[in-house]
């Protein structure tokens, strides 16, 4: 059965990859975000030109939801000491409040949904603590924390999870990974021996979307490589 979802951030790297998915599932997507080049050819998505960081309002033109996902992000790494508290409020803006408008705007579609369910990205640095990660690790703990409450409030009518990922080869993480050096470097860190792909963690947001994770709630789940849990020796 065709199902409609929205994907805020669809148009670049993991969100990119949701929408194709929710695609090749027969499903109908519309997407917030800034640019839409990379959703030409793609089959049952509408596009709406939409900034999170501007908070600014939108019209999605749907009666319902059964879904949606909020693929925006930021990685924002300097020592603490040199970060300014236009670097917290910006990543708040973007990690936490760009969600926080969206889906208070959204919350009557999704009621009107089938078994909806709502999927937050937090990260890796929220649990397993790294240096240089003070201001995106804070905000992504709001994210989480956000993913509980709304889970509890919302229950049983709409489900919400929060995905956590280690580094993951998008553009978001381009800098870090700019190199094929940058990237065998990084993935050593991981027990798996690689960074994460879109498609790793599109494949975990799609199982969340839908009824085969649907006695699943409140949960943040590490798709990380192993990081946040094993030590090689």
């Amino acid at each position: 059965m065709t199902k409609e979802y929205l994907v805020v951030g669809g148009s670049s790297g993991i969100g990119l990859e949701v929408v194709k998915r929710l695609e090749k599932e027969g499903h109908r997507t519309v997407v917030l975000s800034r640019t839409n080049d990379k959703l030409q050819g793609i089959q049952n998505v509408e596009h709406v030109s939409y900034d999170v960081a501007s908070g600014s309002d939108f019209e999605l033109g749907l009666s319902k939801l059964d879904g949606v996902v909020y693929a925006p992000g930021t990685i924002n790494l300097k020592p603490f000491h040199r970060l300014k508290s236009e670097d917290f409020n910006h990543d708040f803006q973007i990690n936490v409040l760009g969600a926080v408008h969206v889906l208070q705007k959204v919350m009557p579609l999704l009621k009107k949904g089938e078994d909806a369910s709502v999927v937050l990205f937090s990260t890796v640095a929220v649990q397993q603590g790294m240096a240089f990660h003070a201001s995106v690790a804070a905000s992504k703990g709001a994210v989480e924390g956000l993913a509980r409450s709304l889970a509890a409030e919302w229950a049983p009518t709409i489900r919400v999870n929060c995905i956590a990922p280690s580094v993951t080869d998008t553009p978001l993480a381009e800098r870090l990974l700019s190199t094929n050096e940058k990237k065998e470097a990084s993935g050593k860190r991981h027990a798996l021996q690689r960074v994460g792909t879109a498609e790793d963690i599109a494949n975990l947001t799609y199982f969340l979307l839908t009824n085969e994770s649907g006695w699943m709630t409140g949960q943040t789940l590490g798709i990380d490589g192993g990081m946040s849990t094993l030590r090689s020796f």
